[in-house]
């Protein structure tokens, strides 16, 4: 029950709820938030340092929530970015009732998966009136190293695009932050990137999303407001409990990759001289 309990609630987040709501304006040269109207978490992975001195390069790689509330400012800003690929990672369901309306012409490569999540009985014990932070990071921790299993095949898939240069490609679910944070984690790792930076940017989610809905409805009008607060942000914990599975996988996290991702010697050598500049 406690296995897509993370997901449960990205199917049950309102519309708008953690939109960036400033008006696009010029952007700087190196923006880690896109200055879009409708993003939603949409963030530029670009600038982190690695642990060999290389800088992951600006404007290839993006992470983000639903892209359904962009604006036709928003996709000319975009188009201007070239995206060529889109990863996907929403159930059918939740790309049916928030879909990305690409200008015609303008549309890039977008890989998903249908498949349908089962929600009916994703719930804590008890009334979720009485829920509390405890409880929800409890559920939250469980959960999330399971993500790894539901989503392999998916970030396998962004990874082979990654290999093939297939960029600047932008990997998303709903609200950017659960099963995009895993994703997000994976990549870095493979560039190289530090754990303490993966985590801050990982962290970063909690800036840029709405605490909870300020008229809840449905689900989250069930919740008890301490619930809502934590179920629409992360926790390092979660994150934590990912890495606590890959650093157990024989070889370490990098033998995950290697077994579980398809990232062997050859393949992570080849990630790091495409998106990593010196200095």
């Amino acid at each position: 029950m406690r296995a897509a309990i993370a997901i449960a609630v990205l199917l049950a987040v309102p519309a708008g709820v953690g939109a960036l709501a400033s008006t696009p304006v010029a952007a700087p040269a190196h923006s880690r938030v896109l200055p879009l109207q409708g993003g939603r978490n949409f963030r530029d992975l670009g600038g982190y340092r690695t642990a060999d001195g290389r800088t992951v390069k600006w404007g290839l790689l993006y992470r983000s929530g639903e892209m359904h509330d962009l604006t036709r400012a928003d996709y000319a800003y975009l188009q201007k970015l070239g995206i060529r690929t889109v990863c996907d990672f929403r159930d059918t369901r939740e790309r049916a009732g928030e879909p990305t309306l690409w200008p015609a012409g303008r549309k890039p490569k977008v890989l998903s998966d249908d498949y349908t999540l089962d929600v009916s009985a994703m719930k804590l014990p008890g009334d979720p009136a009485t829920w509390t932070h405890e409880q929800v990071v409890t559920a939250m921790t469980a959960t999330y190293p399971q993500l790894l299993d539901q989503f392999n095949g998916q970030y396998r898939r962004m990874f082979a695009e990654l290999l093939a240069g297939d960029v600047p490609l932008a990997f998303h679910c709903t609200a950017g932050k659960d099963r995009t944070g895993v994703a997000a984690a994976l990549l870095l790792t493979a560039l190289g990137v530090p754990r303490a930076t993966i985590i801050d940017d990982y962290l970063l989610s909690n800036q840029h999303m709405a605490p909870s809905p300020a008229h809840p409805t449905g689900f989250w009008a069930r919740l008890s407001p301490e619930a809502a607060r934590t179920f629409a942000g992360v926790d390092r914990r979660y994150i934590d409990a990912v890495f606590a599975v890959t650093d157990r996988h024989p070889g370490g996290t990098m033998g995950f990759l290697k077994d579980e991702m398809g990232l062997g010697p050859s393949q992570i050598a080849k990630l790091r001289a495409l998106y990593l500049t010196k200095g």
